[in-house]
Protein backbone atom coordinates (compact mmCIF):
# COMPACT_ATOMS: atom_id res chain seq x y z
CA UNK A 1 0.00 0.00 0.00
CA UNK A 2 1.40 3.46 -0.72
CA UNK A 3 0.32 4.90 2.44
CA UNK A 4 2.90 2.94 4.75
CA UNK A 5 5.70 2.12 1.79
CA UNK A 6 8.79 3.77 3.30
CA UNK A 7 9.98 7.11 2.09
CA UNK A 8 5.89 8.41 1.61
CA UNK A 9 5.21 11.03 3.91
CA UNK A 10 3.21 9.28 6.12
CA UNK A 11 6.00 7.21 7.30
CA UNK A 12 8.66 9.93 7.13
CA UNK A 13 6.37 12.13 9.99
CA UNK A 14 5.65 8.95 12.00
CA UNK A 15 9.59 8.56 11.92
CA UNK A 16 9.88 12.54 12.66
CA UNK A 17 7.26 11.89 15.57
CA UNK A 18 8.66 9.44 17.41
CA UNK A 19 12.14 10.95 16.71
CA UNK A 20 10.55 13.91 18.81
CA UNK A 21 8.76 11.47 21.69
CA UNK A 22 12.13 9.75 22.66
CA UNK A 23 14.10 13.39 22.86
CA UNK A 24 11.07 14.21 25.11
CA UNK A 25 11.33 10.69 26.90
CA UNK A 26 14.92 11.41 27.27
CA UNK A 27 15.09 15.21 27.75
CA UNK A 28 12.09 16.11 29.46
CA UNK A 29 10.28 19.27 28.72
CA UNK A 30 11.79 20.62 25.33
CA UNK A 31 10.66 24.48 22.79
CA UNK A 32 10.19 24.21 19.51
CA UNK A 33 13.43 25.33 18.68
CA UNK A 34 15.27 22.67 20.87
CA UNK A 35 13.40 20.06 19.09
CA UNK A 36 13.88 21.22 15.58
CA UNK A 37 17.89 21.27 16.61
CA UNK A 38 17.81 18.08 18.02
CA UNK A 39 15.87 16.40 15.18
CA UNK A 40 17.71 18.45 12.00
CA UNK A 41 13.95 19.66 11.25
CA UNK A 42 12.95 23.29 10.18
CA UNK A 43 10.84 25.27 13.03
CA UNK A 44 7.73 25.33 10.59
CA UNK A 45 7.80 21.28 10.04
CA UNK A 46 8.86 20.99 13.91
CA UNK A 47 5.95 23.32 15.16
CA UNK A 48 3.49 21.49 12.42
CA UNK A 49 5.13 17.96 14.54
CA UNK A 50 4.10 19.28 17.70
CA UNK A 51 1.10 20.17 17.14
CA UNK A 52 -0.09 16.94 15.14
CA UNK A 53 1.45 15.11 18.51
CA UNK A 54 -0.86 17.41 20.67
CA UNK A 55 -3.77 16.66 18.77
CA UNK A 56 -3.14 12.83 19.15
CA UNK A 57 -2.65 13.07 23.03
CA UNK A 58 0.64 12.45 22.88
CA UNK A 59 2.26 15.83 24.19
CA UNK A 60 1.13 18.65 26.61
CA UNK A 61 2.61 22.11 26.63
CA UNK A 62 3.83 22.44 30.37
CA UNK A 63 4.78 26.42 30.48
CA UNK A 64 7.61 28.07 29.22
CA UNK A 65 11.37 27.99 29.90
CA UNK A 66 12.47 31.13 32.13
CA UNK A 67 14.29 33.84 30.78
CA UNK A 68 13.53 32.90 26.86
CA UNK A 69 10.36 34.87 26.09
CA UNK A 70 8.87 34.56 22.69
CA UNK A 71 6.66 31.84 21.08
CA UNK A 72 9.52 29.59 21.16
CA UNK A 73 9.86 29.42 24.70
CA UNK A 74 6.64 27.44 25.16
CA UNK A 75 7.72 23.70 26.36
CA UNK A 76 6.21 21.08 25.43
CA UNK A 77 6.46 17.10 27.46
CA UNK A 78 5.18 13.38 26.45
CA UNK A 79 1.63 13.51 28.18
CA UNK A 80 2.29 10.71 31.22
CA UNK A 81 -1.35 9.72 30.61
CA UNK A 82 -1.29 8.51 26.98
CA UNK A 83 -0.60 5.08 28.50
CA UNK A 84 -0.06 3.11 31.38
CA UNK A 85 1.67 -0.40 31.91
CA UNK A 86 2.20 -3.01 34.79
CA UNK A 87 4.57 -5.14 36.29
CA UNK A 88 4.48 -8.00 38.60
CA UNK A 89 7.55 -9.62 40.23
CA UNK A 90 6.75 -12.89 41.77
CA UNK A 91 8.41 -15.16 44.55
CA UNK A 92 7.14 -17.80 46.62
CA UNK A 93 6.63 -15.23 49.42
CA UNK A 94 5.14 -12.46 47.90
CA UNK A 95 4.19 -10.31 44.58
CA UNK A 96 4.78 -7.23 44.04
CA UNK A 97 2.60 -5.05 41.44
CA UNK A 98 3.32 -1.47 40.03
CA UNK A 99 2.19 0.39 37.64
CA UNK A 100 3.69 3.22 35.78
CA UNK A 101 2.98 6.27 33.18
CA UNK A 102 4.16 5.81 29.70
CA UNK A 103 7.11 8.09 30.79
CA UNK A 104 8.44 5.69 32.99
CA UNK A 105 7.51 7.13 36.08
CA UNK A 106 5.88 4.48 39.01
CA UNK A 107 2.52 5.88 40.05
CA UNK A 108 1.29 3.15 41.99
CA UNK A 109 2.60 -0.20 44.10
CA UNK A 110 1.26 -2.73 45.97
CA UNK A 111 2.72 -5.95 48.14
CA UNK A 112 0.44 -8.81 48.38
CA UNK A 113 2.19 -11.62 50.79
CA UNK A 114 1.48 -15.11 49.59
CA UNK A 115 3.30 -17.37 52.33
CA UNK A 116 0.83 -20.91 52.21
CA UNK A 117 -0.93 -20.05 49.58
CA UNK A 118 -2.27 -23.00 47.28
CA UNK A 119 -2.28 -23.60 43.78
CA UNK A 120 -6.28 -22.57 42.99
CA UNK A 121 -5.53 -19.52 44.45
CA UNK A 122 -2.70 -18.05 42.02
CA UNK A 123 -4.97 -16.13 39.88
CA UNK A 124 -6.71 -14.60 42.66
CA UNK A 125 -3.42 -13.35 43.51
CA UNK A 126 -2.16 -11.87 40.80
CA UNK A 127 -5.20 -10.31 40.00
CA UNK A 128 -5.28 -9.22 44.04
CA UNK A 129 -1.81 -7.75 43.24
CA UNK A 130 -2.33 -5.90 40.24
CA UNK A 131 -6.03 -4.42 41.07
CA UNK A 132 -4.12 -2.97 44.26
CA UNK A 133 -1.15 -1.34 42.21
CA UNK A 134 -3.90 -0.12 39.96
CA UNK A 135 -6.14 1.45 42.65
CA UNK A 136 -3.09 2.66 44.47
CA UNK A 137 -2.50 4.85 40.82
CA UNK A 138 -5.77 6.23 41.11
CA UNK A 139 -7.08 3.91 38.00
CA UNK A 140 -8.87 0.99 36.74
CA UNK A 141 -7.59 -2.36 35.03
CA UNK A 142 -9.09 -1.18 31.96
CA UNK A 143 -6.18 1.57 31.98
CA UNK A 144 -3.50 -0.56 31.63
CA UNK A 145 -2.32 -1.24 27.85
CA UNK A 146 -0.27 -4.29 29.05
CA UNK A 147 1.14 -6.41 32.09
CA UNK A 148 4.75 -8.26 32.25
CA UNK A 149 4.90 -10.68 34.73
CA UNK A 150 8.31 -11.97 35.93
CA UNK A 151 8.85 -14.98 37.84
CA UNK A 152 11.89 -17.81 39.05
CA UNK A 153 12.36 -20.21 36.31
CA UNK A 154 10.78 -19.97 32.75
CA UNK A 155 7.40 -20.71 30.65
CA UNK A 156 8.33 -22.98 28.56
CA UNK A 157 6.85 -21.55 25.26
CA UNK A 158 6.55 -25.12 23.70
CA UNK A 159 3.90 -26.61 26.39
CA UNK A 160 3.78 -22.92 28.33
CA UNK A 161 4.56 -24.73 31.47
CA UNK A 162 6.25 -23.24 34.06
CA UNK A 163 9.80 -25.01 34.45
CA UNK A 164 12.97 -24.78 36.77
CA UNK A 165 10.89 -23.51 39.49
CA UNK A 166 9.56 -26.29 41.82
CA UNK A 167 9.47 -24.03 45.12
CA UNK A 168 6.62 -21.77 43.24
CA UNK A 169 3.17 -23.96 44.33
CA UNK A 170 0.43 -23.35 42.05
CA UNK A 171 2.59 -21.80 39.29
CA UNK A 172 2.71 -25.03 37.42
CA UNK A 173 -0.76 -25.91 35.97
CA UNK A 174 -0.75 -26.64 32.55
CA UNK A 175 -3.82 -23.87 32.23
CA UNK A 176 -2.48 -20.97 34.25
CA UNK A 177 -1.48 -18.82 31.38
CA UNK A 178 -4.87 -19.33 29.89
CA UNK A 179 -6.96 -18.54 33.25
CA UNK A 180 -5.29 -15.38 33.58
CA UNK A 181 -5.58 -14.13 29.95
CA UNK A 182 -9.62 -15.36 30.30
CA UNK A 183 -9.59 -12.74 33.59
CA UNK A 184 -7.02 -9.62 31.98
CA UNK A 185 -8.55 -7.44 29.82
CA UNK A 186 -5.16 -6.67 28.43
CA UNK A 187 -2.08 -8.24 27.39
CA UNK A 188 0.18 -10.20 29.52
CA UNK A 189 3.57 -11.28 28.89
CA UNK A 190 5.72 -13.74 31.17
CA UNK A 191 9.51 -13.42 31.75
CA UNK A 192 12.25 -14.85 33.89
CA UNK A 193 12.75 -12.61 36.51
CA UNK A 194 16.57 -12.33 36.49
CA UNK A 195 16.32 -11.87 32.44
CA UNK A 196 14.20 -8.84 33.55
CA UNK A 197 17.08 -7.60 36.05
CA UNK A 198 18.99 -7.47 32.66
CA UNK A 199 16.59 -5.85 30.57
CA UNK A 200 16.68 -2.78 33.38
CA UNK A 201 20.22 -2.74 33.22
CA UNK A 202 20.38 -2.67 29.80
CA UNK A 203 18.01 0.39 29.48
CA UNK A 204 18.69 2.42 32.62
CA UNK A 205 21.63 0.76 34.63
CA UNK A 206 25.34 -0.23 34.01
CA UNK A 207 25.03 -2.24 30.75
CA UNK A 208 23.60 0.91 28.81
CA UNK A 209 25.74 0.66 25.54
CA UNK A 210 26.66 -2.89 25.80
CA UNK A 211 25.22 -5.06 23.45
CA UNK A 212 27.12 -8.90 24.77
CA UNK A 213 27.37 -8.99 28.16
CA UNK A 214 26.24 -11.91 31.26
CA UNK A 215 24.36 -10.60 33.97
CA UNK A 216 24.61 -12.57 37.28
CA UNK A 217 22.42 -12.50 40.26
CA UNK A 218 22.31 -13.74 43.70
CA UNK A 219 19.93 -12.88 46.18
CA UNK A 220 17.60 -16.06 47.09
CA UNK A 221 19.01 -17.77 44.39
CA UNK A 222 21.42 -17.98 41.70
CA UNK A 223 21.03 -17.29 38.08
CA UNK A 224 21.81 -15.24 34.99
CA UNK A 225 20.99 -13.45 32.07
CA UNK A 226 22.19 -13.35 28.40
CA UNK A 227 22.11 -10.70 26.44
CA UNK A 228 23.85 -11.29 22.66
CA UNK A 229 23.88 -8.99 20.00
CA UNK A 230 21.29 -6.95 21.92
CA UNK A 231 18.78 -9.08 22.67
CA UNK A 232 18.28 -11.44 25.44
CA UNK A 233 19.16 -15.11 25.19
CA UNK A 234 16.60 -17.79 26.13
CA UNK A 235 17.03 -20.74 24.79
CA UNK A 236 14.97 -23.36 23.51
CA UNK A 237 12.45 -24.31 26.40
CA UNK A 238 13.35 -20.51 28.11
CA UNK A 239 15.80 -22.37 30.59
CA UNK A 240 19.17 -20.14 28.93
CA UNK A 241 20.77 -18.80 32.39
CA UNK A 242 19.30 -21.02 34.78
CA UNK A 243 22.82 -21.25 35.80
CA UNK A 244 21.88 -22.56 39.31
CA UNK A 245 22.05 -26.05 37.77
CA UNK A 246 25.36 -26.30 36.31
CA UNK A 247 28.23 -28.86 37.29
CA UNK A 248 31.37 -26.89 38.67
CA UNK A 249 34.58 -28.43 40.65
CA UNK A 250 33.89 -28.01 43.96
CA UNK A 251 30.39 -29.08 44.25
CA UNK A 252 28.85 -32.55 44.41
CA UNK A 253 27.68 -33.47 41.15
CA UNK A 254 23.50 -33.73 41.20
CA UNK A 255 21.47 -35.57 39.15
CA UNK A 256 17.87 -35.17 38.60
CA UNK A 257 18.55 -31.47 39.07
CA UNK A 258 15.12 -30.11 38.23
CA UNK A 259 13.44 -32.64 40.81
CA UNK A 260 16.13 -31.52 43.53
CA UNK A 261 15.74 -28.29 42.63
CA UNK A 262 19.37 -28.16 43.35
CA UNK A 263 22.98 -28.10 41.30
CA UNK A 264 26.85 -27.80 41.20
CA UNK A 265 26.99 -23.67 41.09
CA UNK A 266 24.11 -23.22 43.23
CA UNK A 267 25.06 -25.51 46.36
CA UNK A 268 29.09 -24.09 45.86
CA UNK A 269 28.14 -19.76 46.10
CA UNK A 270 24.77 -19.76 46.48
CA UNK A 271 23.00 -17.96 49.58
CA UNK A 272 23.39 -21.25 51.56
CA UNK A 273 26.97 -21.61 51.71
CA UNK A 274 28.02 -18.55 53.66
CA UNK A 275 26.46 -19.96 57.21
CA UNK A 276 28.81 -23.25 56.96
CA UNK A 277 31.60 -21.15 55.50
CA UNK A 278 31.76 -18.62 58.67
CA UNK A 279 31.23 -21.80 60.92
CA UNK A 280 34.17 -23.38 59.26
CA UNK A 281 35.77 -20.51 59.79
CA UNK A 282 35.20 -19.96 63.47
CA UNK A 283 33.07 -16.90 62.85
CA UNK A 284 30.33 -16.16 65.79
CA UNK A 285 29.41 -12.88 65.28
CA UNK A 286 25.57 -11.77 65.26
CA UNK A 287 25.34 -11.93 61.97
CA UNK A 288 26.35 -15.78 61.46
CA UNK A 289 24.02 -16.42 64.69
CA UNK A 290 21.41 -14.44 62.99
CA UNK A 291 18.04 -16.27 62.39
CA UNK A 292 15.95 -15.90 58.87
CA UNK A 293 16.32 -16.97 55.24
CA UNK A 294 19.68 -18.38 53.88
CA UNK A 295 19.49 -15.08 51.75
CA UNK A 296 19.20 -12.87 54.83
CA UNK A 297 22.06 -15.05 57.08
CA UNK A 298 23.79 -14.41 54.04
CA UNK A 299 23.37 -10.93 53.18
CA UNK A 300 24.06 -9.94 56.37
CA UNK A 301 27.42 -11.90 56.22
CA UNK A 302 29.00 -10.77 53.84
CA UNK A 303 27.94 -6.90 54.01
CA UNK A 304 29.51 -7.55 57.98
CA UNK A 305 32.57 -8.96 56.13
CA UNK A 306 33.10 -6.15 52.99
CA UNK A 307 32.83 -3.72 56.63
CA UNK A 308 35.65 -5.59 58.97
CA UNK A 309 38.11 -5.98 55.91
CA UNK A 310 37.41 -2.39 54.94
CA UNK A 311 37.42 -1.27 58.68
CA UNK A 312 40.68 -3.31 60.22
CA UNK A 313 41.92 -4.12 56.21
CA UNK A 314 42.09 -7.75 57.95
CA UNK A 315 42.40 -9.38 54.48
CA UNK A 316 43.93 -12.44 56.14
CA UNK A 317 41.46 -12.30 58.92
CA UNK A 318 38.43 -14.80 59.07
CA UNK A 319 36.62 -12.07 57.47
CA UNK A 320 38.61 -11.59 54.56
CA UNK A 321 39.03 -15.03 54.35
CA UNK A 322 35.11 -15.77 53.92
CA UNK A 323 35.04 -13.18 51.27
CA UNK A 324 38.11 -15.23 49.52
CA UNK A 325 36.32 -18.52 49.40
CA UNK A 326 32.64 -17.21 48.36
CA UNK A 327 34.76 -15.45 45.18
CA UNK A 328 36.29 -18.28 44.62
CA UNK A 329 32.94 -19.96 44.26
CA UNK A 330 31.30 -17.56 42.03
CA UNK A 331 34.34 -17.39 39.26
CA UNK A 332 34.52 -20.66 39.13
CA UNK A 333 31.02 -21.05 37.85
CA UNK A 334 31.64 -17.49 36.08
CA UNK A 335 34.43 -19.10 34.16
CA UNK A 336 32.48 -21.87 32.87
CA UNK A 337 30.11 -18.94 31.34
CA UNK A 338 32.66 -16.74 30.38
CA UNK A 339 34.63 -19.48 28.42
CA UNK A 340 31.51 -19.95 26.32
CA UNK A 341 29.87 -16.37 25.89
CA UNK A 342 32.87 -14.44 25.77
CA UNK A 343 30.55 -11.36 26.56
CA UNK A 344 32.25 -7.61 26.74
CA UNK A 345 31.11 -7.35 30.35
CA UNK A 346 29.57 -8.97 33.48
CA UNK A 347 27.26 -7.47 35.55
CA UNK A 348 27.25 -8.12 39.55
CA UNK A 349 23.58 -8.05 40.48
CA UNK A 350 21.78 -9.02 43.57
CA UNK A 351 21.61 -8.27 47.20
CA UNK A 352 24.59 -10.35 47.66
CA UNK A 353 26.99 -8.39 45.27
CA UNK A 354 25.72 -5.39 46.38
CA UNK A 355 26.09 -5.80 50.47
CA UNK A 356 29.79 -6.96 49.26
CA UNK A 357 30.61 -4.28 47.46
CA UNK A 358 34.02 -3.08 45.28
CA UNK A 359 35.37 -6.00 47.97
CA UNK A 360 33.71 -8.33 46.72
CA UNK A 361 33.77 -7.40 42.96
CA UNK A 362 37.14 -6.88 43.31
CA UNK A 363 37.97 -10.96 44.70
CA UNK A 364 35.93 -12.37 42.35
CA UNK A 365 37.16 -10.28 39.36
CA UNK A 366 40.65 -11.09 40.50
CA UNK A 367 39.98 -14.92 41.10
CA UNK A 368 38.10 -14.90 36.90
CA UNK A 369 41.02 -13.41 35.79
CA UNK A 370 42.89 -16.55 37.15
CA UNK A 371 40.39 -19.26 35.91
CA UNK A 372 39.36 -17.54 32.46
CA UNK A 373 40.91 -17.30 28.85
CA UNK A 374 38.87 -14.16 28.19
CA UNK A 375 38.60 -11.34 30.74
CA UNK A 376 35.37 -9.48 30.72
CA UNK A 377 34.99 -6.47 32.79
CA UNK A 378 32.93 -7.35 35.92
CA UNK A 379 30.87 -4.31 36.71
CA UNK A 380 28.22 -3.49 40.02
CA UNK A 381 24.43 -3.65 38.80
CA UNK A 382 23.12 0.07 39.00
CA UNK A 383 19.32 -0.59 39.44
CA UNK A 384 19.42 -1.59 43.43
CA UNK A 385 15.80 -0.82 44.05
CA UNK A 386 13.53 -3.88 43.19
CA UNK A 387 15.30 -4.64 39.71
CA UNK A 388 13.18 -7.17 38.74
CA UNK A 389 9.91 -5.02 38.60
CA UNK A 390 11.56 -2.24 37.19
CA UNK A 391 12.57 -4.67 34.56
CA UNK A 392 9.49 -5.80 33.94
CA UNK A 393 8.02 -2.37 33.48
CA UNK A 394 10.87 -1.57 31.56
CA UNK A 395 9.57 -4.75 29.33
CA UNK A 396 6.11 -3.71 29.05
CA UNK A 397 6.96 0.39 27.77
CA UNK A 398 9.27 -0.42 25.10
CA UNK A 399 5.76 -2.43 23.35
CA UNK A 400 3.34 -0.07 25.00
CA UNK A 401 5.80 2.83 23.24
CA UNK A 402 5.95 1.63 19.86
CA UNK A 403 1.89 0.79 19.63
CA UNK A 404 1.28 3.98 20.94
CA UNK A 405 3.47 6.01 19.54
CA UNK A 406 3.07 5.34 16.01
CA UNK A 407 1.43 8.11 14.65
CA UNK A 408 1.76 6.25 10.64
CA UNK A 409 -1.59 4.03 11.30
Amino acid sequence: MAGTTPGTPRVLRAMNDRAALDLLLEHGPLSRTRIGKLTGLSKPTASQLLARLEAAGLVMATGTAAGRPGPNAQLYAVNASAAHVAGLDVNAHRIVAAVADVTGETVGEFELRTPGRRADSVVRQVTGALEGAVKDAGLTRSDVHRVVIGTPGAFDPGTGRLRYASHLPGWHSPTLLDELAAVLPMPVEYENDVNLVAVAEQRLGAARGHDDFVLLWNEEGLGAALVINGRLHRGFTGGAGEVGFLPVPGAPLVRQVTKANAGGFQELAGAQVLARLARELGIEDEAARGSGTHHEIAAALVGRAAEAVAEDGGEDGPYGRLLDLFATGLATGLASMVAVLDPEIVVLSGELFSRGGETLRGRVAAELAQLAASRPRLIAGDVTHRPVLRGALESALATTRDEVFDTSR
